[in-house]
């Protein structure tokens, strides 16, 4: 049985979590004097007040979640936070449909980057701030948070951890899984005020710097300008941007080790890690080329340029100092490749991982081995550790998920007259949390307003699944979930 009492109660907790981040965005608005202020105070009173009445409802809860429980709750936690994150832009008037509202917001959450809004200028500070607030919530996880605000706020927060956390190896530094989560959320907390200020000191104002710095470490993309990144017009900011993505798509777990425990070496031991650097030098190297034989850029610049969007689609964080859609085309498969790849597990990026490109790559080699030696036993190794037959089924499971999930959103938009191009990148670029896409009809530079509103809600739904690694959300479609046994 599922037990609808206790996900009340946790589901109660957490909007009330939500509530206390909006009360940063109403007092952001104070300080402005600005019009999102009344939107903002009567988004809390109604958070709070569903936060109660769940809790209310589940207040004699046993303290225990089954592994379905987790599994719907997770599901559940970060549809509620959308639904209640919307709130803002509808009562302020910013958006007046449901659709787009919802979109824009779990776009956030799940730090995929796609945006209605065609000109983000004109938005008050507070309603700014909250759309780079939810990427930032959303780049660590809303449950690994509470994990760490909360000791051992109800029984199973190891599933939770299990279930939120993305890459095919779910790595803790600690016994202690508060320990952990504290520990994720030091690093992503110092990674994001090291890049608001060296945002600050190399031009930015405050609130930029720190919008900026939120939606860059939460590998998101939302900006505070139409041009995003490209509207400071500054070198020493693009590369800091390009540093901070950089290192919000390694491993957190591998950053703490290299960084606090002073093993450096081990970062570039790492298979993975040395994978992710291989990729970014080899597509930069590739698209300088042909920036500077198409475009006549110049080297210092083209090697700029390249260098941000290869790290920017990589990590899927969907920052852009130029319009890609004016390359070579040949460009935007290099591209495409990034958005797929995405960053390492246990970072803030999305996409399929490094970590399961290096097993597929390992699996293939073996693969050609065995037809030359067809008794011989290769085990598949990754940094010392033995990948077992379970996780490499699991792998390509996921594989298989995931293109055809990308696949069927693809098709259905070709299906409603969005052109080839557009159809397929969007559909990785939602999958892969990415953000922008490649074409002349919505190109990277442009909002995704256009699109039909039952679309919206199919990529809002191929977003999620994205962000929780497709079968989390998944398996609450299975029949059998739903049953007794």
């Amino acid at each position: 049985m599922i037990n609808t009492k206790l996900i009340c109660k946790i589901l109660g907790m957490l909007l009330w979590v939500e509530a206390a981040f909006m009360a940063l965005c109403l007092l952001m608005a104070v300080c402005y004097r600005e019009s999102d202020i009344k939107a903002f105070a009567i988004t809390i009173g109604i958070t709070l007040a569903v936060g109660f009445l769940l809790r209310r409802h589940g207040r004699h809860a046993s303290n225990a979640l089954s592994r379905r429980d987790t599994y719907l709750l997770v599901s559940l936690v970060w549809v509620a936070f959308a639904m209640m994150g919307a709130l803002p832009f509808l009562i302020g008037g910013y958006l007046t449909s449901v659709t787009d509202a919802f979109f824009e917001t779990m776009s956030g959450l799940t730090t995929t980057g796609a945006t209605i809004m065609e000109h983000v200028e004109g938005l008050p500070h507070g309603l700014l701030f909250w759309r780079s607030l939810t990427q930032w919530i959303g780049g660590m996880g809303i449950v690994l948070f509470t994990i760490a605000i909360i000791p051992s706020f109800v029984g199973g927060s190891v599933m939770f951890f299990s279930a939120e956390t993305t890459g095919p190896v779910k790595s803790k530094m600690h016994p202690r899984l508060t320990t952990t989560a504290k520990a994720l959320w030091g690093i992503y907390l110092c990674l994001t005020l090291a890049c608001a200020v060296f945002f600050f000191v190399f031009g930015m104002g405050p609130f930029d710097a720190m919008n900026y710095a939120m939606t860059i470490t939460a590998t998101g993309g939302f900006a505070t300008h139409d041009a995003s990144t490209g509207y400071f017009n500054n070198s020493a900011i693009e590369y800091t941007a390009i540093i901070f993505m950089f290192l919000s798509g390694i491993s957190f777990t591998l950053l703490y080790t290299a960084i606090f425990k002073g093993k450096v070496k081990r970062l570039f031991k790492n298979a993975e890690f040395r994978f992710y650097s291989v990729l970014t030098l080899g597509a930069t190297a590739f698209i300088v080329y042909f920036l500077l034989r198409d475009n006549h850029y110049n080297f210092p610049d083209a090697i700029r340029v390249a260098l941000f969007q290869v790290v920017s689609f990589l990590t899927t964080t969907g920052m852009f100092n130029e319009d890609a859609a004016q390359w070579h085309h040949i460009t935007w498969v290099v591209l495409s490749f990034c958005m797929f790849f995405g960053g390492c597990a246990g970072s803030t990026a999305g996409g399929f991982k490094c970590a399961r490109g290096v097993i597929a790559l390992k699996i293939l080699r073996n693969e050609m081995r065995h037809l030359l030696h067809p008794k011989a036993v290769l085990p598949v190794k990754v940094n010392d550790s033995t990948v077992h037959s379970s996780g490499q089924i699991t792998l390509m499971a996921f594989f298989i998920a995931y293109f055809a999930l990308c696949f069927t959103a693809f098709f259905i938009m070709i299906l409603v007259g969005v052109d080839s191009t557009n159809s397929f990148t969007i559909a990785l670029s939602c999958g892969s949390n990415v953000g922008p896409t490649l074409g002349l009809e919505i190109g990277p530079t442009m909002s995704w307003s256009i699109l039909p509103d039952f679309v919206k809600w199919i990529l809002s739904a191929l977003m999620l699944m994205g962000r929780l690694e497709i079968f989390t959300f998944l398996v609450i479609f299975v029949p059998s979930f739903w049953k007794n046994n």
